[in-house]
């Protein structure tokens, strides 16, 4: 059941998607504009009662960019990381230092888990029609 974010949840994305931290600004700048794959990714997106710092609907990912204040073991974040995983999403999380220092690296675990998203490439096109062509080789032989 799609769970709708909370009261003001908008509002306080819109502040966020103001005041970016300097990782978060990095991550955004080779994410915007289809940059990977095609991808549309958007920012600070109400999820539930959570505000992702990223989020491409279309390959239900999810990236997340943490500084030194956020614990992994601690319940809050399990209920963080449980609930847009029950939604269909994977969450793909990052420390501020590994950005600022790796973004080439970075950048390469979000193309890996988008192409692990992406549905089998289309079948091949057909070959042309039969014939179709032939008409402009015919004319250049005369």
């Amino acid at each position: 059941m799609k769970k709708h974010p909370r009261e003001g949840a908008h509002h306080r994305a819109r502040a966020l998607r103001r005041h970016l931290t300097d990782a978060e600004r990095r991550v955004w700048w080779i994410v915007r504009a289809k940059q990977i794959d095609g991808h549309r990714f958007r920012r600070q997106v109400p999820i539930g009662p959570y505000i992702a710092d990223f989020a491409c609907h279309e390959a239900r990912l999810i990236i997340e960019i943490d500084g030194g204040h956020h614990d992994p073991a601690s319940p809050q974040e399990i209920e963080r990381r449980r609930f847009p995983e029950g939604q269909g999403y994977r969450l793909l999380r990052f420390w501020n230092n590994d950005v600022l220092q790796n973004l080439e690296g970075v950048w390469t675990m979000i193309s890996a888990a988008l192409a692990a998203s992406s549905p089998a490439s289309p079948p091949p096109r057909p070959s042309p029609i039969e014939g179709e062509g032939a008409a402009l080789v015919e004319a250049e032989d005369r």
